[in-house]
């Protein structure tokens, strides 16, 4: 902002660098895809009418994109939707290797409450702190859960005879390799 006026393109500026991250953030939260840009549509045309971007922008937008996915999911006939198509939580790509899609299915099972943490922090790159804050739960929660959820990702996927790859010597360690949203 130059002299308390807003720069202009900012929202789509913003816009463009956050929607592909809240989309899969919606995902995890269990909307479907177009549940996911639905939310994130009327989070952006909320944000428009403020007319200037908040001081957190990037903050600002999870923090609302959450809450309007969570009211989102609240209603009954949406919720009987979303579960139909929870077997596609994540689109699938060609390129994909059986090893991707067996974690993405062991991802899909994990509480919300841990597949939300660890989206949060692997994939958005948010820390224990931020993530609390925008959840309203503890650092140490935040933490327990992408614990625990990882633990249980590292089991499920061990058990079910993982093909681990040469390079990557850990189960979940892909996981964390995975590009940003955008940066691939």
């Amino acid at each position: 902002m130059a002299d308390g006026k807003a720069e202009p393109g900012w929202c789509e500026a913003l816009y463009e660098s956050v929607a592909p991250g809240l989309i899969l953030y919606g995902r995890a939260l269990g909307l479907s895809h177009c549940e996911a840009e639905d939310v994130l549509h009327e989070t952006f045309l909320s944000l428009m009418e403020r007319g200037a971007p908040p001081s957190q922008p990037r903050h600002y937008c999870l923090r609302s994109y959450r809450n309007r996915a969570l009211n989102f999911r609240r209603s009954f006939w949406r919720r009987l939707t979303r579960e139909l198509e929870s077997r596609r939580w994540f689109e699938r790509s060609a390129d994909e290797s059986p090893a991707e899609r067996r974690a993405m299915a062991e991802l899909a099972r994990l509480p919300r409450e841990q597949r939300e943490v660890i989206v949060l922090k692997v994939w958005h790159g948010h820390t224990f702190e931020e993530i609390a804050a925008l959840l309203e739960i503890s650092p140490h929660t935040a933490a327990g859960r992408y614990r625990y959820g990882l633990q249980k990702l590292r089991t499920r996927l061990e058990r079910t005879g993982y093909e681990y790859d040469e390079r990557i010597r850990d189960p979940i360690a892909f996981l964390e390799t995975a590009p940003p949203l955008g940066e691939g």
